[in-house]
């Protein structure tokens, strides 16, 4: 029997505040360091989708979401070079609990809030897409590449 194909699954927080989008510098992950991505992880055993956004906030940022202060944005189908193929869920949120902070420093080098129209140059590739299409009201993309 062939095995069936499986997929990454990762959440990403389109965070906004006063109308400014949350980036983060990614170093010493071994993928896009040095380059802005949003707040992001991945799905683990037993989550669904909002709890890894949830506890991905609280992880790296510091901040408590509660459900009902997520929307789904965009749903992206990605590959991104020789990486696996990933299925990344973004979700957007204006409000939450705590202040925002760096709470993982040996993973990013700093936060930054940029206006939502003003994309950095320095983004990651396949984030910068999906905030495009976001912006667009898209709702579903693909994106693959064969950079990295």
């Amino acid at each position: 029997m062939v095995e069936r194909f499986r997929s990454v699954v990762d959440v990403h927080l389109v965070l906004v505040r006063d109308g400014k989008l949350l980036w983060s510098r990614r170093s010493n992950t071994g993928f896009a360091d040095g380059e802005l991505g949003l707040v992001a992880g991945h799905l683990e055993e037993g989550e669904d989708v909002v709890e890894t956004a949830i506890r991905e906030a609280e992880e790296e940022v510091g901040i408590r979401l509660r459900p009902e202060d997520l929307t789904c944005v965009h749903v992206m189908q990605h590959r991104y070079g020789n990486q696996p193929h990933r299925v990344g869920f973004f979700f957007r949120a204006e409000r939450w609990d705590d202040d925002v902070v760096n709470r993982e420093p040996h993973k990013c080098s700093e936060l930054t809030w940029r206006e939502m129209s003003e994309i950095p140059s320095d983004a990651i590739a396949y984030q910068v897409a999906a905030m495009r299409r976001i912006a667009d009201g898209e709702s579903f993309s693909v994106y693959a590449t064969d950079e990295r």
